[in-house]
């Protein structure tokens, strides 16, 4: 095709695919952390209080107590690179590109902190991306996950005068890629125990229970989960939910309570996952593989192993890939 010469220069028109986790401080301290929360906890998605109310204990209270804590638990897994979401999330992104080769540029961004879901979607646009596949890595969807995600996404849209095409990858919690890799990754992992345990759990990131009952199809989503890899494998998984937060009632068994019980019941030895992490983070390296541990042994029990999440593991990128070539079908 011929340009006139005036013409403003154009870029090639490429695909692009944009994974987004939730996000992380930027340094394990007090003042990035409270950065960090201050966005995070701000989002209506993820606290629905109104803002009247929840504002102010926000600002007068939490982002001036949390922060430390929470920068001192970031510190205990912090790598050399980085806050470990940020560097398996790129690593997966890394890997991702590799897999589909320089017809499509591969990103990630965060939900909350950098890099930022709007920057990416900009300078994606800006190297010639006219099509954009937005990939949140959450297997079940939630509205404080997923939905914010895409929020966000046509937020930065919806200040650009030439948009990109945008599809959005949707929740894959029963597709039987995502259960294939668990089993592949749980059955290896489990493979490496010096001890057969007496019970495994999988534990999912907890929501508020008023959630489900205004139509979160979460839950259910989280159950469906560990139904089908309960199936894949062979052997019973107790389900439970971590991360509580304020005096809500949230979704139940508690990942703590469910841990003591099985002490508590005789069974001395378990392993723990997380099957709705598509990547290491806090509340899976310090919360579960940390505090766990001590919660379980403080109990009475005697052998505990949490197994880590698909990160960048082969089969966690085979699944990625599939479903991400699946959502590029008629753009590639």
């Amino acid at each position: 095709m011929n340009i006139p010469a005036n013409h403003p220069p154009v870029k090639t028109p490429r695909i692009g695919v944009l994974l987004v986790n939730l996000g992380t401080p930027e340094a394990p301290t007090a003042s990035a952390v409270r950065r960090y929360l201050k966005q995070f906890l701000s989002d209506r998605r993820v606290v629905e209080i109104p803002a009247l109310i929840w504002q102010p204990i926000l600002r007068g209270i939490i982002l001036n107590v949390r922060p430390r804590k929470s920068a001192a638990n970031y510190a205990k897994v912090w790598m050399p690179d980085g806050s470990p979401l940020a560097v398996y999330t790129n690593v997966q992104a890394e890997s991702l590109q590799t897999r589909l080769g320089g017809e499509v540029d591969v990103r990630y961004a965060m939900r909350y902190g950098e890099p930022a879901i709007a920057r990416q979607l900009e300078a994606m646009k800006a190297d010639g991306c006219d099509r954009i596949l937005l990939a949140p890595l959450y297997p079940q969807y939630s509205g404080a996950t997923t939905a914010t995600v895409v929020d966000e996404a046509f937020r930065a849209l919806a200040g650009m005068r030439w948009q990109p095409a945008l599809r959005t990858l949707p929740a894959y919690h029963d597709d039987p890629a995502y259960i294939s890799a668990l089993a592949a990754t749980l059955n290896a992992e489990l493979a490496k125990l010096d001890f057969e345990p007496d019970a495994i759990v999988a534990s999912f990131h907890g929501m508020p229970e008023r959630t489900l009952h205004l139509g979160d199809p979460y839950h259910c989503h989280c159950q469906k989960t560990a139904r089908l890899l309960s199936e894949a494998l062979g052997k019973p998984l107790t389900i439970a939910f971590q991360s509580r937060f304020g005096r809500a009632k949230w979704l139940e068994p508690s990942t703590e309570d469910t841990i003591k019980r099985l002490a508590n019941e005789g069974k001395k030895k378990i392993a723990i996952f997380a099957p709705g992490f598509s990547a290491d983070c806090l509340e899976t390296l310090e919360e579960l593989a940390m505090q766990g541990k001590e919660q379980f042994e403080e109990a009475g029990g005697e052998h505990y192993a949490y197994l880590p999440c698909l990160n960048a593991s082969e089969p966690g990128m085979d699944m990625l890939e599939a479903l991400v070539q699946r959502e590029l079908s008629g753009w590639l």
